[in-house]
């Protein structure tokens, strides 16, 4: 039972950051925001093994070999490990009937390590607090978060 469980979390944490992902290119499309950098995050994971995590500027970090496939298996490493904590923290009951508000509040939670950890580490501060516009990054954010959640509940129901 915890095998399907583990594996229904990871099937939804996958489908979710797919969601994400296209949420992304629909914004880049639509609106001509960037999509994420995955190479800075990759870069920032990699130092991470090397005793640091926060960067006063992840640009300014000496580069890593294959940051970029770094950043992209992290991405989706994340996602997955999501999914899994959803699934769990859920369980069998909610599986087997999936409703979109537990995944929903669940998703837009795990903003909270992009805005507590992964900004900071990365050297744009608390919650995007070091770039030009910080509510902007952090509307993106819960947005992309949302459709995150979206993912999940379409996952849990597939």
């Amino acid at each position: 039972m915890a095998d399907t469980i583990v594996m229904t979390g990871v099937f939804m944490g996958l489908i979710a950051t797919v969601a994400m992902d296209v949420w992304a290119l629909f914004l880049r499309r639509v609106a001509g925001q960037p999509t994420p950098n995955w190479a800075m995050v990759g870069r920032w994971v990699a130092h991470m093994p090397r005793g640091q995590l926060f960067h006063d500027d992840i640009g300014e970090a000496t580069p890593v070999a294959g940051e970029l496939a770094i950043g992209w298996v992290f991405h989706y490493a994340v996602g997955a490990a999501y999914g899994v904590a959803l699934a769990l923290i859920m369980g069998a009951d909610w599986l087997s009937a999936p409703t979109f508000l537990p995944a929903w509040i669940f998703a837009v939670l795990t903003v909270g390590f992009g805005w507590f950890l992964l900004h900071p580490g990365m050297g744009l501060g608390w919650a995007a607090s070091k770039t030009p516009k910080p509510w902007k990054a952090r509307g993106l954010g819960l947005a992309a978060h949302t459709v995150f959640g979206f993912g999940l509940w379409l996952g849990a129901l597939l």
